[in-house]
């Protein structure tokens, strides 16, 4: 019971970053709209699993490695904004051939594991998402904290992201918010296409 109160604290700081707008978010709307809600589901799930990593290599002391190491940050950071810079201008790419959407049968819809794929390379690629599990685990995880409750408080970090973006891809494909997207499919698509490489350029010139 004594470290409830922990548990609370990180989980309630985790969902702000999470709810934050990003790269996840916006890798989570625009697959929504675009596919489907169940592939927007499955991308949470790569979301997550994505966290999965970073919370792992945090409790295993390589985050610290990565941030003192300037090549070996400066090459997650490059191989991030890349991947973001890429995946902005499929967007742009899909935004300029204009494919309609049907509401019955989703025939650009994506498998399930290109989803899942989509949304682990995007959270584990994010240089910033090591800084932040960096400073989580350093600045408000103690040293003393037992293995069990970090064991537990990443489980809950890997479920809040899921959950999360489950619920962004549920709300993004209401049949109301739906029918506006399928008449701006175009300008949406290149809207993602281009804050994906913008946030890719931020990144690869970021200093830190």
């Amino acid at each position: 019971m004594e470290y409830v109160p922990l548990v609370g604290t990180v989980l309630l700081v985790h969902l702000l970053a999470v709810a934050s707008p990003g790269p996840d978010f916006i890798v989570a709307v625009k697959n929504s709209l675009t596919y489907s809600r169940k592939t927007g589901v499955y991308t949470a799930i790569g979301f997550g699993l994505g966290v999965g990593v970073h919370a792992m290599y945090c409790m295993a002391g390589i985050a610290l490695i990565i941030a003192k190491s300037v090549l070996l940050f400066s090459a997650i950071k490059f191989a991030g904004a890349g991947y973001l810079i890429y995946i902005g201008y499929r967007s742009l790419i899909t935004g300029a051939s204009h494919i309609n959407i049907d509401k019955t049968e989703h025939r650009s819809d994506i498998s399930a594991l290109a989803a899942v794929r989509i949304g682990f390379l995007t959270n584990v690629l994010n240089p910033k998402a090591t800084l932040f599990f960096l400073s989580l685990f350093t600045l408000v995880i103690s040293p003393d904290t037992p293995v069990s409750v970090i064991g537990i408080m990443c489980l809950l970090m890997i479920i809040n992201t899921m959950v999360w973006f489950s619920l962004v891809a549920v709300f993004f494909t209401n049949s109301r918010v739906r029918s506006r997207f399928e008449s701006y499919q175009s300008i949406f698509n290149k809207v993602f296409g281009g804050l994906l490489i913008a946030l890719g350029i931020k990144v690869a010139l970021s200093s830190q």
